[in-house]
């Protein structure tokens, strides 16, 4: 599992021109799944995510966590995260889990990261055409991955 991470301000996804979910101050995650990610990659990036401490403390050191901000989470579910450019200008997409792989793999995540940060986390749509709105706080964006762990 792949996955962007931006500390925000706000952030909002829209669906068919309605907007289906918002947040305040706290994280913005994109995350892409690939066809050999498993469960124990959706409880490694989710640990992390919710432990991860880039909010700034009152030293204006980064040492504070989402939760411990009372910040809110917005997860929106990209299979671009996958994409190989090493051939041509067209991106290929093989590597990037199908939805009976996927779907269940972002429900787990999204269940594990809400757990970890014993409050309800928010989304956007499996497989929709969205629009993503944010304000990035920092800027702050960091990139994880599960097969790499670094």
């Amino acid at each position: 599992m792949r996955a962007v991470i931006q500390r925000v301000q706000s952030a909002s996804v829209v669906i068919r021109s309605v907007e289906k979910a918002s947040i305040g101050k706290g994280l913005l995650v994109l995350v892409g799944i690939e066809d050999s990610d498993g469960p124990e990659d959706a409880a490694w990036l989710s640990g992390k995510i919710a432990r991860l401490r880039i909010f700034s403390d009152e030293n204006g050191l980064m040492n504070l966590s989402v939760t411990e901000v009372h910040g809110e989470v917005l997860v929106v579910s990209q299979f671009t995260l996958h994409a190989s450019t090493r051939k041509g200008n067209r991106p290929s997409f093989i590597k990037a889990a199908k939805p009976e792989t996927a779907i269940p793999l972002y429900t787990a995540f999204l269940e594990r990261l809400s757990a970890a940060l014993e409050k309800p986390v928010h989304s956007g749509e499996f497989g929709a055409d969205m629009q993503v709105g944010l304000v990035n706080d920092g800027p702050v964006t960091l990139y994880m991955d599960s097969k790499s762990k670094e």
